[in-house]
């Protein structure tokens, strides 16, 4: 499978790393404020959870790039081609690839982000960087990755974090990479206030750069949803992300509105090793008692679709065959609790941040109908993701599952022993069913007639042999913005910002 420059988009902003952007640059204006998450790390080694990767976007340039449906384009790779036994591939570099401080971008900085991913201690990449058995350097801008097993996944993998590249001269010091990003992104960073704010400009010897036309970048947190339209209405932010109940007060204040479709799912992690949910009845019990189509009608206004899989509906791996998989039945989850020795309820701990609270009291008085008494747990958002994903001390969590650049290896992250949101880990073992539907989806070709088949068949094996997560709604990119910002591109996976203007400023 061979992939050519021409497919990317804007592709003939590749000679802006020649010197094409540094004349753009002047054309460049205005700044874009944007309401949203910082990250957990400002270094995708180490970044902890899957949201990261839009911030993360900003500094970083990929590999490999997604168009808006999802499909993998040229990034900082112009091409590549497969071996005809699909265990080996070659990338070809664009030429004259520079990193934000000036310094070159060259395959021997792609090996050094490989090996770093792979081999330091607390990569949070190093098992999906695991299929790499070995980096082959072929000249300054070509390399050759020999696989451990087919991976015809491996270019839409290299689109997120794991082919980010980052300047392999800060190494020596990958301490201060958490705070300090050093890449080839579309922006630098230039001051970070931790749970506040970053504050970034352009980057001129960004490889698409001719496409980024403002010349600030902020990313601004602000944790309280009520707080976010009185942000909006005092100038002090442009484009903020909202929910789907905050739509119809952002239209009445005159904000236009973007519906983004992407690959957020809503859902509940289980400790499926941790009693009560060690009995599978208690987890299909959970599942039929939840009324999907009033959380949804409540948390998001209607915006989304209801969920049993972790792929929304008109993407790839969606399978039809789950649309319908645990319909609303108190009834039937009465039933199932009486058969797993619970016919007088049972109690259990639900875990939640202040932002989901609002979904946690309402799944509380729904699992009360049935029997199954919830006490929420409240703890901070900023170490949610390191008691539920790297200590796995949480046995019942609300959460949600931001996509990944390749669905396999979101699959592979989701339900694999070793996943980053398999909230069980090593507690477990991954259902050989599982693996096995994991393995053969890698196999196929994305080009192939039967690959849609192959994904879907290992999105329902996933779900139904290993239910570690209760799936509720799908959950739409909202943006509410000003009159002055246009050309928000509408990416299913990562929000770019080529394209976007602002103007009078």
């Amino acid at each position: 499978m061979a992939i050519s420059a021409l497919a990317a988009c804007g592709s003939s902003a590749s000679s802006s790393a020649t010197g094409a952007g540094s004349a753009a640059a002047a054309g460049a204006s205005g700044t874009i404020n944007w309401e949203w998450a910082l990250p957990t790390s400002w270094d995708p080694v180490t970044s902890s959870a899957g949201w990261d990767m839009h911030a993360l976007g900003l500094v970083y340039a990929s590999i490999t790039t997604l168009n808006a449906k999802g499909d993998v384009q040229p990034g900082l790779a112009s091409s590549w081609k497969y071996a005809a036994d699909g265990k080996s591939v070659t990338f070809t570099l664009r030429p004259g690839l520079k990193f934000s401080d000036g310094s070159p971008l060259t395959a021997t900085s792609v090996e050094q982000n490989i090996k770093r991913g792979q081999t330091q201690a607390n990569s949070t990449v190093a098992s999906e960087l695991s299929v790499i058995a070995k980096v082959t350097v072929d000249s300054p801008t070509s390399f050759t990755f020999d696989l451990s097993q087919v991976d015809y996944q491996v270019p839409d993998l290299l689109a997120g974090k794991d082919g980010m590249i980052v300047n392999p001269a800060y190494f020596k010091n990958v301490g201060s990479l958490p705070t300090k990003p050093e890449g080839a992104g579309p922006f630098t960073l230039s001051s970070y206030v931790p749970d506040s704010h970053a504050d970034l400009v352009r980057n001129p010897s960004y490889w698409n750069a001719s496409q980024i036309h403002v010349a600030n970048f902020n990313v601004l947190s602000i944790t309280q949803p009520e707080q976010i339209l009185s942000a909006l209405e005092s100038g002090q932010v442009n484009v903020a992300y909202i929910a789907g109940n905050q739509v119809a007060a952002a239209k009445a204040a005159g904000f236009k509105i973007d519906v983004i479709p992407s690959e957020v799912v809503n859902e509940l992690d289980i400790q499926t090793t941790t009693a009560p949910f060690t009995n599978p009845k208690v987890v299909q019990a959970i599942n039929y008692a939840i009324n999907r189509q009033a959380i949804l009608q409540v948390q998001a206004s209607g915006y989304g679709a209801i969920s049993y899989q972790p792929f929304p509906e008109g993407f790839v791996g969606y399978s039809a065959k789950l649309a319908n998989e645990y319909p609303y039945s108190p009834a039937k989850a009465k039933q199932l609790l009486a058969q797993a020795g619970y016919a007088n309820g049972l109690s259990i701990t639900l875990t939640s941040t202040s932002s989901t609270d609002s979904l946690a009291e309402q799944i509380q008085g729904q699992l009360a109908e049935v029997g199954i008494k919830v006490a929420i747990k409240d703890i901070a958002a900023d170490t949610s993701t390191q008691f539920l994903y790297l200590d796995k001390t949480i046995p019942l969590a609300i959460d949600g599952t931001a996509g990944r650049m390749s669905p396999v290896e979101m699959l592979d992250v989701l339900y694999s022993q070793q996943g980053l949101m398999n909230v069980t880990g090593k507690a477990t073992t991954t259902p050989a069913t599982v693996s096995s539907a994991l393995a053969k989806a890698l196999t196929v070709p994305l080009d192939s007639p039967d690959y849609a088949a192959a994904l879907q068949g290992a999105v329902e094996t996933s779900v139904r042999q290993e239910p570690i997560h209760i799936w509720l709604y799908t959950n739409p990119r909202i943006f509410a913005y000003n009159s002055a910002v246009s050309g928000i591109p509408s990416d299913l996976v990562q929000q770019r910002w080529e394209g976007v203007t602002v103007s009078g400023g």
